[in-house]
């Protein structure tokens, strides 16, 4: 593994790198420190750097040889409004705020493959490294996209990656085409008539309405959806009353929705919207529908998801890569930066214990064991992509 090896050796500055940025976690749009300590980092490296796209989004490009030829790599950087549970010496030091899904890692990662691939040089063409703000929730991608990124730094091919913990250590994970789900999200309002919990009958009870939309849901993948095209609604939120002995006049459900076809996506919408507003009728009550949708389905194009196929089987073995029989119902805002270049989002596995926490558990820390085998691939894909010979 060229370049691995040498990527071993700077573990102890990528690990120092990863728990510094892990004690100061900051939300989408507000990594201003974040953001600071990565643009003194590159420029120390010789990088070119460009701040402010998305507000707190930083790219450094580098270039060499000759030809025009030019590769995105994107790491994510923003935290998550969760408390850490961890405990450890290196935990967050800014409350309520957490990185919990490895953000830290993937900058750690990418700082390292950027030390190498500036001294090491072995590429011709453009590096522009990709540091995006705010994917858990206000679509940074999307953002930069608006503001230019493709057009002040064009690239021939954009990729990422994203750490998981259900994978087994050191194991990518890729596939063509659709990758990861649309999200959507829908806030159901149930209008009733609130009054003394001891005379229902004077009273339309928004809480056992609600409650019929709840099971009336289940019923849209079960029985509206074909089986082999994958949907999911949840809902995860249902607010209402106050006391045993009060009926309320309102309640609020919220309903996470995910999905890959268009048409599908369309139907979920239409059928979610129907359902709320009958059933509430059916007991004498009106809805009314907050429909948002959010992240579009990530869809890898597959000349590029074929490449990184190709160098991952030569960087880490052919037993170590492989491909995903299904997508993945989780979603990410790399899909605009794949709707506006070619690329592929892949996988890396960071599990190295059954009882490793999930991404977005409070308990949950990176596996710092994957930042040199993170960092390596970055190098090796990057120096084969913008080889001259290519």
């Amino acid at each position: 593994m060229d370049g691995l090896e040498k990527m071993k050796n700077d573990l102890p500055e990528m690990k120092a790198i990863r728990k510094r940025l892990h004690q100061y976690p900051e939300l989408g749009l507000e990594e201003t420190r974040t953001s600071e300590f990565i643009a003194d980092h590159l420029n120390a490296l010789g990088y070119q750097v460009h701040r402010g796209m998305a507000k707190t989004g930083v790219v450094g490009t580098l270039r060499n040889g000759r030809t025009n030829r030019a590769i995105g790599i994107r790491a994510d950087m923003d935290g998550l409004p969760v408390t850490e549970q961890t405990g450890l010496p290196y935990a967050s030091r800014n409350p309520g705020r957490m990185h919990a899904c490895g953000h830290d890692g993937h900058m750690a990662m990418l700082l390292g493959a950027a030390a190498s691939i500036a001294k090491r040089r072995k590429f011709d063409g453009s590096v522009n490294l990709i540091f995006q703000p705010a994917e858990e929730n206000f679509g940074g991608a999307k953002m930069m996209i608006e503001e230019g990124l493709f057009k002040l730094f064009p690239c021939d091919a954009v990729f990422a990656l994203h750490n998981s913990p259900e994978l087994p250590l050191g194991q990518f994970a890729l596939r063509n085409g659709p990758i990861m789900a649309a999200i959507d999200e829908a806030r159901i309002t149930v209008h009733g008539r609130g009054g003394h919990g001891a005379i229902p009958e004077n009273t339309a009870d928004p809480i056992v309405a609600g409650a019929g939309i709840v099971m009336a849901l289940q019923t849209i993948v079960s029985r509206n959806i074909q089986p082999f095209e994958p949907a999911v609604i949840t809902v995860g939120s249902f607010h209402g009353g106050s006391a045993s002995n009060i009926i309320p006049s309102e309640v609020e459900l919220v309903v996470g929705i995910r999905s890959f076809d268009p048409k599908t996506r369309d139907y979920l919408q239409k059928r979610i919207v129907e359902i709320s507003k009958c059933q509430s009728e059916s007991y004498g009550m009106t809805a009314s529908v907050d429909y948002q949708r959010s992240y579009d389905a990530t869809i890898n194009h597959t000349t590029e998801t074929d490449f990184v196929r190709k160098v991952a089987v030569q960087f880490a073995g052919a037993k170590n890569v492989v491909d995903l029989d299904q997508p993945i119902m989780g979603s990410e805002d790399f899909t605009y930066m794949l709707q506006a270049c070619p690329g592929c989002l892949f996988f890396i596995g960071t599990q190295s214990t059954p009882d490793v926490r999930p991404l977005h558990h409070p308990g949950y820390d990176f596996n710092d064991d994957i930042l040199s085998t993170g960092a390596g691939f970055w190098i090796r894909l990057t120096e084969a992509y913008l080889s001259p010979a290519r």
